[in-house]
């Protein structure tokens, strides 16, 4: 059988150009729909998915999720989105993994087919890539260059394959050209997100301070544990008293036995069945002081 053949740093597929903002705000809105749907087409070559298998598909998710939770839980707005088209004027349209702007709302029923820039009045604040089986120079070397000549001030590259991240930012507003941040006690600061990204136990992660950030998939966990707990506690409440219940008829039985006093099958059997603690602690008072079943049992 022949080696698989190896992956080429061929060049991809150019998607469209998107208009000048001029020519872009000039447009019917039918030549918008109709160019959106050329750059849909462009970017979903299979050449360009390649690596879109489910390590990088989780990765992705899991990630957006945290942050989602993260800003909801501070109430601050931030516009995530996986996989969506990017429009700068007079660029090349793209289709980062993970964006992130700033203070713009995220509303439930988002119909924006891509973030375009000249409709949006502003770009993008920060992008990250998962890396798994795809063109490894295009999130290490060509969208480190692209995106920092579009003036995203921060991006960060997730190699899952590799288990390494990269984070690159502009040292300033005006800048072009990315550094490259110098993780600290293996964290990486995002000034962006005001949070800290580092790989954990085979997984990227998101810090505020020193916690972690959880998911829904965490949230579910806990929940799950919650549950668990009580019903441990209902459990053990429901054999307390089963146990208290036994030893009342137990032990009203003993009176019952040890002062004579006659008790029939059907008198004894009331007792077994009794299920009321209160019901069985006035029964075993009276037991102490009356002289016939009849009185201990009487309602």
């Amino acid at each position: 059988m022949a080696p698989p053949a190896e992956k080429s740093d061929a060049p991809l597929p150019e998607p469209p150009v998107t208009p000048s903002a001029e020519a872009w705000r000039a447009m019917t809105p039918d030549a918008r729909h109709k160019f959106l749907v050329e750059v849909i087409d462009a970017l979903s070559d299979p050449r360009l998915t390649m690596g879109n298998g489910q390590p990088h598909n989780l990765a992705k998710r899991r990630a957006t999720d945290r942050l989602r939770r993260h800003f909801d839980a501070i109430d601050r707005r931030i516009y995530l989105a996986e996989e969506l088209n990017v429009l700068y004027p007079g660029e090349r349209a793209f289709c980062p993994d993970i964006l992130a702007v700033l203070d713009v709302p995220q509303p439930e029923d988002d119909e924006r087919m891509a973030w375009v820039v000249a409709d949006e009045g502003r770009g993008l604040d920060l992008v990250i890539e998962v890396l798994y089986e795809g063109y490894r120079k295009k999130d290490l070397v060509d969208n480190v260059e692209r995106y920092a000549r579009l003036g995203i001030p921060e991006y960060f590259v997730y190699d899952r394959k590799k288990q390494a991240l990269h984070g690159y930012r502009l040292p300033s507003p005006e800048a072009r050209r990315y550094q490259r941040l110098v993780p600290q006690g293996g964290r990486h600061a995002s000034g962006v997100l005001g949070l800290d990204l580092a790989i954990e136990n085979g997984k990227l992660e998101f810090f505020y301070g020193m916690a972690a950030l959880f998911g829904t998939d965490d949230l579910i966990g806990r929940l799950k544990g919650m549950m668990h707990s009580l019903e441990a506690k209902v459990e053990q409440a429901e054999a307390q008293t089963e146990q208290a219940l036994t030893s009342l008829q137990n032990g009203l039985l003993a009176i019952v036995a040890a002062r004579g006093i006659h008790c029939s099958d059907d008198e004894r059997e009331r007792v077994r069945s009794c299920v009321e603690l209160e019901t069985l602690q006035r029964w075993l008072v009276r037991a102490a002081t009356v002289g016939s079943m009849a009185e201990v049992l009487a309602e």
